[in-house]
């Protein structure tokens, strides 16, 4: 009996957790986020009342848009989530001599941000079916992940099944799912890269802020990256013609945008970070193999199908003003991604942001109204070099770490074995400060150090990796192999090292 009565609370509970109610009160909603009144019932989720779109409804959508448009759209599926889902990818690109911009697409990455898949959906419905969208379908060739993280996404839980974030796995590839997603994604070589993700607007230190808290007021919000890895050109690119153009259009449309923020505490104080520098996530890595991109935050996670149209809206124009964009600026686009391959400046291995008070929007609890907000801002946007290394011509790594070079042919990038004896000019790197992090942190043990450079000449065997940093994702490999750097495989914890330890990794000088 004892059994029976906690089995019934316990699914109880269950129940009650997966059903929890929006925080958001009916008059914030109405007031400052009224749902969209112009989209159509085309997609799974907005045929019906409850609930999003499965995996059944997913894939079936996807497949009646390859019945609808044969010579259009293709569906390739890269393999398994960690449940045995089949993930799909679509292609979308009709046939003609023209020289297409070429971009990619995802969502779904938190499994907890639906908004994202459903708005991408919506789009590729748009895209092929609405007669004004021809001439931007004739221009472009599209690849979309409309589900990155089905387990997750199935479960309405922000994590794979493994419990890693795959939007911390970039660089470390430990989840099955980011090293399929890598490969299709290396191998399509897009000039643009978008990934779509809703934001919490409801926080526990947001609770502390203003009289009696506050929630975020923004519909969306740009995340694009300020590493200074990533050339000059393709940073201001980036944020001068594509963000400022959906900027103009978020405006037009009366949806309340910004740059991202996210808060922590620093000495006890909330600080909102603002920006992107962590070659981890996917704005900055994508950003450093040389393409323009961004990573779009609308206002969500948490609030259930609360503004769910309005959400799903902003996604869709959001992909439609990048992918115009992107059209109109086609030999521009590819011609500052060629002047960036060719950059030569040092390598930033470490950099900080800069920090100075600003306000932001915000909706105040007590009065339901829109504040001015003062904060204290640190951003990304604004960083400076703290460590700098003159780029080398290419690096060495040594036959015998199979594990990093399998995670750099997912990454893309390309090696030659040497095919004799060689004596190279290098710099070996020996660590000369080390500290393991006490906390596991996304099931690896970070490791800090600091390392000592020193010119040798060394002979390396046959079967030895050259790397030319004449490559177009020279830039991310500088931000796994530089060992000081935050989201290297040292500081990860791939490459397992020790106090005085000489790494496996070499600079090279002259070839």
């Amino acid at each position: 009996m004892r059994n029976s009565i906690i089995l019934v609370i316990s699914v109880f509970v269950f129940f009650a957790l997966q059903a929890q109610p929006s925080p958001q009160s009916k008059k914030i909603t109405k007031k400052f986020f009224p749902d969209s009144e112009s989209l159509l019932p085309v997609t799974p989720a907005l045929k019906k009342k409850r609930g999003y779109t499965n995996y059944k409804e997913l894939i079936s959508f996807i497949n009646d848009l390859k019945e609808s448009h044969p010579s259009v759209v293709s569906i390739k599926y890269i393999g398994e989530s960690q449940k045995g889902y089949k993930i799909p990818v679509i292609q979308i690109k009709t046939i003609s001599d023209s020289e297409k911009i070429k971009i990619w697409m995802q969502a779904g990455l938190h499994g907890n941000e639906p908004a994202g898949t459903e708005g991408l959906l919506y789009y590729m419905h748009s895209i092929l079916n609405n007669n004004s969208y021809a001439d931007l379908l004739e221009g472009v060739d599209l690849l979309i992940l409309p589900m990155a993280n089905i387990d997750g996404y199935l479960k309405d839980n922000r994590y794979a099944a493994n419990g890693l974030d795959l939007n911390r796995d970039q660089t470390k590839l430990m989840a099955p799912e980011t090293r399929l997603i890598k490969k299709v994604f290396c191998e399509f070589n897009a000039h643009v890269g978008l990934d779509f993700h809703e934001y919490r607007p409801y926080r526990k230190d947001f609770a502390q802020l203003s009289d009696f808290g506050i929630t975020s007021a923004y519909d969306t919000m740009f995340l694009y990256s300020g590493n200074l890895n990533v050339p000059e050109n393709i940073r201001n690119y980036t944020n001068d013609v594509f963000v400022q153009n959906a900027r103009k259009l978020m405006d037009f449309k009366n949806f309340r945008h910004r740059e991202y923020t996210s808060t922590g505490k620093y000495a006890g104080e909330i600080h909102f970070t603002q920006g992107s520098s962590n070659a981890r996530s996917s704005a900055t890595n994508y950003a450093l193999n040389n393409m323009i991109s961004t990573l779009f935050e609308v206002r969500g996670v948490g609030l259930g199908k609360t503004s769910f149209k309005r959400r799903i809206e902003i996604t869709l124009e959001l992909a439609l003003s990048y992918t115009k964009t992107a059209v109109e600026n086609t030999t521009a686009i590819k011609n500052e991604i060629q002047k960036a391959i060719l950059d030569s400046k040092p390598v930033v291995v470490t950099s900080k942001r800069k920090v100075y008070k600003d306000t932001i929007k915000a909706i105040d609890l007590d009065t339901e109204s829109l504040i001015d907000l003062d904060v204290t801002i640190r951003d990304a946007l604004q960083s400076s070099p703290v460590l700098e290394r003159l780029k080398p011509n290419a690096y060495i790594i040594e036959a015998s770490q199979i594990a990093i070079l399998n995670k750099l042919k997912n990454l893309g990038i390309e090696m030659i074995p040497l095919i004799e004896d060689k004596l190279f000019t290098v710099e070996a790197y020996r660590i000369s400060s080390y500290n393991e992090a006490s906390k596991v942190y996304e099931k690896m043990k970070l490791q800090k150090v600091k390392t000592e450079v020193t010119t040798i000449q060394k002979e390396f065997p046959v079967g030895t990796l050259l790397i030319s940093m004449q490559q177009q994702r020279s830039n991310l490999l500088t931000e796994v192999l530089e060992p000081e750097a935050p989201n290297s495989f040292v500081s990860f914890g791939v490459l397992k090292t020790k106090l005085d330890d000489t790494l496996p990794i070499y600079r090279v000088i002259n070839k």
